[in-house]
């Protein structure tokens, strides 16, 4: 694609990355297969093609956002199945989200958009301030349905994400090291994250046993918190980066302290971030060494559990597990057959769901922004995976779980809580505990082989 910048506009390093990757476009349109917005409306500018042009412009001519710019770069879910389509190799991540900061930085939302936008912000990446705000929100959820009458759409689905009952405390101690007992074989830092421990408190507690299984120790640092994916993608620049650096900070301390091997996500979407805090913050002296460290350490927990061995329970029958990969994993991070690999090799029968490039809708906060085009793909996904016939279904992200859950009967796990279950722990939320090991169900430590220290 050829582009127009002047000298003084690609002194900018953002704008000189952004035209680095529009002149990689070559207009081809193979990325419109895939995308799921243009699948559903059939219209250029809510394809990556379309999108690309429109952030283009908007650079090039040096402008604010317009509404009509905002409107189609909204509706973009960033799933990034384009950059796992395009022959080219276009860095569509980059692009959209600086256009996404820009969008911030320069356009004025409607007062209830920005109130919403604002409310989140302050409120998902603080596990203490989400979890009181998840009572108020099951208290509240009886009136969605007003809500939606009275047009203010966006805080109706809000509402309608809120689980019933709210969740409770996490198992696992926050800020911890948990140790193993005999001889260790590795030790990783696990990401507690913001929005994993309040909605799923299990995932984290199902990785620390299988880890402990492996002796793996597992380290918990204090003062992380969220990774800043959930405001990096609302444009919040320099709140993101904030949380990035403060968590690369815990992170690096931890390291000096003892070195660690990997830094293990268990919610994708916070690990595609992380995997990008080298880009993020290359133009920071003070942090940008530190941060390309941290993105060669991370890991997802599916993609460090592959290289562990343990020794899998037979199950009573064929357990058959409907695989659903998440954006994040299969086009942010490129891992897409280890989930798969660790499920069989723990002897569960997998099987993929049609159409599986295609989002389930959550998209971070997409769900709450663009709840229409996140219902239409949601019965979309729920309707393939009902093709699979599943007992089970797996996913790696959190945000997909709590999406997928609302719209299929069939209990929706986290890929480790299936590990765990396959190796000795208990069996998941909504499973029936019926493996058995060495004649007894063997959730009887809540930490299997293992102490937690302060």
């Amino acid at each position: 694609m050829q582009t127009s910048f002047s000298l003084a506009q690609l002194a900018d390093p953002k704008i000189a990355a952004s035209n680095d990757i529009l002149r990689t476009c070559v207009h081809c349109g193979f990325c419109t297969a895939t995308c799921p917005t243009y699948v559903l409306l059939g219209e250029e500018n809510d394809g990556p093609r379309g999108r690309i042009y429109l952030i283009k412009e908007m650079f090039e001519n040096d402008r604010p956002a317009t509404a009509e710019t905002v409107k189609h770069i909204d509706r973009c879910l960033s799933c990034l199945a384009c950059m796992t389509t395009c022959p080219s190799g276009v860095h569509y991540m980059h692009l959209v989200d600086h256009a996404r900061a820009h969008i911030e930085a320069t356009y004025r939302r409607p007062l209830p958009q920005r109130w919403l936008r604002s409310l989140l912000a302050k409120v998902l990446p603080y596990p203490d301030r989400f979890r009181l705000a998840l009572i108020a929100g099951f208290l509240a959820k009886p009136l969605a349905p007003l809500f939606a009458l009275l047009g203010l759409r966006r805080m109706a689905a809000l509402l309608r994400l809120v689980p019933a009952p709210p969740p409770v405390r996490p198992p696992v101690a926050a800020t911890h090291t948990h140790s193993v007992e005999g001889v260790r074989k590795g030790r990783v830092i696990l990401l507690d994250g913001c929005v994993n421990p309040v909605l799923s408190p299990n995932i984290n507690a199902a990785t620390v046993r299988v880890l402990h299984r492996a002796g793996i120790e597992v380290v918990v640092p204090p003062n992380v918190g969220c990774c800043g994916s959930l405001v990096h993608h609302m444009g919040r620049e320099d709140e993101a980066l904030n949380f990035a650096r403060r968590a690369i900070d815990a992170w690096a301390e931890e390291h000096q302290r003892d070195p660690i091997d990997a830094i293990l996500i268990t919610a994708s979407g916070c690990g595609t971030t992380i995997k990008d805090y080298g880009f993020m913050l290359r133009e920071d002296k003070a942090y940008a060494d530190k941060a390309a460290w941290a993105s060669r350490c991370a890991k997802d927990v599916s993609e460090y559990l592959a290289t562990v061995s343990l020794t899998p329970r037979v199950p009573p029958r064929p357990i058959k597990v409907a695989y659903h990969s998440a954006c994040s994993l299969q086009n942010g991070q490129k891992i897409f057959d280890e989930p798969k690999e660790l499920l069989s090799k723990y002897r569960f029968v997998v099987e993929d769901v049609p159409e599986g490039h295609l989002c389930c809708g959550s998209a971070g906060t997409y769900n709450i922004f663009e709840p229409q085009l996140a219902r239409r793909l949601l019965d979309r996904k729920a309707a393939n995976i009902a093709l699979v016939q599943p007992d089970v279904i797996a996913a790696g992200n959190i945000g997909c779980i709590t999406q997928i859950a609302k719209a299929v009967t069939v209990p929706i796990v986290h890929t480790v809580e299936l590990v765990d279950w396959a190796t000795g722990g208990p069996a998941p939320k909504g499973l029936s505990g019926e493996w058995i090991a060495d004649g007894r169900h063997s959730d009887d430590k809540p930490i299997a082989g293992g102490r937690v220290e302060n």
